[in-house]
């Protein structure tokens, strides 16, 4: 598969703290990469920097070409998404008014078919139909993150990128978010995940860095690191010292998706 984006010694300093050191990562066409580690670790700074909303050294090629000069909305157009951890929805518009939001791009470059999108988005999350005319701000957790998700989707990304989509939701809600967003590699979109939940990341990943402050420590195929001692100890909750937790994400065993077949 070819190289969608191509990330290389990519540094991003808070005044005179560097918060990432030379991080680098590869994400092919079609495939779902993970990044892991522990709050602070740097992710979602990687992830800012990327869509440009941060000042970074480094570089940053989607699609071939190096992005670094181009504005967020530059980005956008040419088929970056982000879905952010707070999700930043608009609470006082409804579930509708926020999913053309998403289009807005595409609106103005002249693109008319947005309907058909927006049809394919209920048909994905149904509940986002029942609740379309809903205010956004009255929605549940779950639904918010499915909002975003459908959102983003609207910008017909080539590349997705997910900042910590089980956060704050039950365990029920994470496995069918991971469950979603597994099937999206079906339609050919590239999915760039920061999340904390190893377990579940790891499940649905094709390959997977792991960042601590803000160094790439180790990387690999998905199931090579689910099965790194480091990972299981630090990560999946499971001590080979004798069964007490891992220090670095959450370890609910129970927000654990079985990958869909």
């Amino acid at each position: 598969m070819s190289v969608i984006l191509e990330v290389d010694d990519l540094s991003v300093s808070y005044g005179k703290i560097e918060a990432l050191h030379g991080a680098s990562l590869r994400v092919e066409a079609g495939s779902i990469v993970t990044v892991i580690g522990p709050n602070g670790a740097g992710k979602t700074t990687m992830l800012g920097a990327i869509m440009g909303l941060l000042p970074c050294r480094g570089s940053i090629r989607y699609g071939g070409r190096d992005v670094r000069r181009d504005e967020v909305e530059g980005r956008v157009a040419a088929g970056l998404a982000l879905v952010p951890e707070k999700r930043e929805l608009f609470g006082d518009m409804s579930v509708a008014d926020n999913l053309m939001l998403g289009a807005f791009t595409r609106y103005r470059r002249g693109e008319r078919n947005l309907d058909g999108d927006l049809e394919e988005i209920y048909r994905r999350f149904p509940r986002l139909r029942e609740r379309r005319d809903q205010l956004a701000g009255t929605l549940s957790g779950g639904e918010r993150q499915m909002l975003a998700l459908g959102r983003a989707l609207m910008t017909r990304p080539r590349l997705l990128m997910l900042d910590e989509p089980s956060l704050g939701l039950a365990p029920l809600v994470v496995r069918e978010i991971f469950h979603i967003i597994a099937d999206l590699r079906r339609t050919g979109v590239a999915i760039l995940l920061v999340e904390q939940n190893a377990r579940a990341a790891l499940q649905i990943a094709d390959y997977g860095y792991v960042l601590e402050t803000g160094d790439t420590v180790l990387q690999g195929a998905a199931g090579e690191l689910a099965a790194n001692p480091r990972i299981v100890e630090t990560y999946l909750g499971l001590s080979t010292a004798g069964g007490g937790e891992g220090t670095g994400a959450r370890t609910d065993t129970t927000t654990s998706p079985s990958a869909p077949n």
